[in-house]
């Protein structure tokens, strides 16, 4: 296929697409967040278990704490205005 103009086969288009995402890529690693992004690593199985299992641990103390702020409103509250005259 012959380019013609600003028609540009699929082929140069990709090879067009292919060198942007290149170019893209050299620039990792040099802007704002450059440094973070060359000291990261993948955590160790040991480090993996242990941020799942905080995480974890939270989710059920966040959890924990919603089902007995529901318990309270639905619950307790209703009874407490009734003994205090306001239902």
């Amino acid at each position: 296929m012959k380019k013609t103009g600003d028609n540009k086969s699929f082929v140069d288009k990709a090879w067009d697409l292919q060198r942007n995402i290149e170019v893209r890529q050299k620039r990792i690693g040099k802007g704002k967040y450059g440094r973070v992004l060359k000291m990261a690593r993948n955590p160790t199985n040991e480090e993996f278990a242990k941020s799942s299992k905080i995480t974890g641990a939270g989710i059920l103390l966040i959890g924990g704490i919603g089902f007995l702020v529901y318990l309270l409103a639905s619950q307790v509250a209703p009874w407490i205005g009734g003994l205090l005259g306001w239902i």
